[in-house]
């Protein structure tokens, strides 16, 4: 019974307390609104839900058209090309003008060399006329005008013709004939380990070629010959790059065909010949 006045006491400070609190709020909130809207903006900004960061897996997962090119890539690097070539046909046949001229990008100039080179087999071939013949009258006919123009300029009141100086550069030649050496002496040491009978397979290859040049020759003379194989320089590539895919489709069934028979020639003929001494092995 003694306890009640107390809590009556405290339940009378109460309101008071709360109406102290109150009237300082209300100050706080005249005074500093704005520290009390920016805690409030503060406080609603934590409050408000934040977009998660993407996965990992998201970030660096590419993108289908990325995965597509890449596989589109390795598809097309796994096709096969003739003659196990990597490089695209200009690249193969050594860039530049050359590669150019075989791949008739500048067309005047292709079919100006072509056209020249007819008309050469038709001088020598058809007409009968000679190399030796030919380069003595085209140098008497070109030595006569320059002659006769430098001594008649003086008459004709005109400027004699300006014959530039021709020097062979030393360097020229030497590269040359290193270059020329060491083709020769590849093909001289690749004929001696044919000789040898350590590889079958380049021996029938070497002979297969040999014997279809024969066939050639008969057929043909070497103006002919030669004519021939600039001829197919300047078609068969523009051809080639063309219709680049279907003769690789029809090339890459050839080349399995080819390699079938020639595992069973193997097996039945190559594998019972007598092979040379192998190689020493340095240690």
């Amino acid at each position: 019974m003694a306890e009640q006045p107390q809590t009556h006491e405290e339940g009378g400070a109460s309101p008071k307390h709360e109406s102290l609190m109150e009237k300082l709020a209300d100050k706080l909130h005249v005074g500093g609104g704005k520290g009390d809207s920016s805690s409030s903006s503060d406080s609603d900004n934590d409050e408000r839900p934040r977009p998660s960061a993407p996965p990992a897996d998201e970030v660096k997962q590419p993108s289908f058209s990325d995965s597509a090119a890449t596989a589109a890539a390795e598809a097309k690097a796994k096709v096969f090309r003739l003659f196990g070539r990597e490089q695209p046909i200009h690249k193969a046949l050594g860039g530049g003008k050359p590669a150019d001229v075989f791949l008739w990008r500048n067309r005047n100039i292709s079919a100006g060399v072509v056209g020249g080179a007819t008309a050469i087999w038709i001088l020598f071939e058809l007409l009968g006329y000679h190399l030796l013949t030919f380069v003595c009258h085209g140098l008497i006919f070109s030595l006569g005008v320059l002659f006769l123009w430098s001594n008649a300029s003086s008459f004709i009141h005109k400027a004699p013709p300006k014959i530039p100086e021709v020097i062979i550069p030393e360097d020229l030649v030497v590269n040359i004939a290193r270059s020329t050496r060491y083709e020769i002496n590849r093909a001289f040491a690749n004929l001696r380990q044919i000789a040898l009978g350590r590889d079958i397979k380049k021996f029938l290859m070497v002979i297969a070629g040999f014997w279809f040049l024969t066939v050639l020759g008969s057929c043909c003379n070497f103006l002919t010959l030669v004519y021939i194989v600039f001829v197919v320089l300047h078609t068969v590539p523009v051809l080639y790059e063309k219709y680049e895919d279907q003769i690789d489709s029809y090339g890459e069934k050839g080349w399995i065909e080819i390699k079938k028979q020639y595992a069973v020639f193997d097996e039945k003929v190559l594998s019972k010949v007598p092979r040379g001494p192998a190689k020493d092995k340095k240690h």
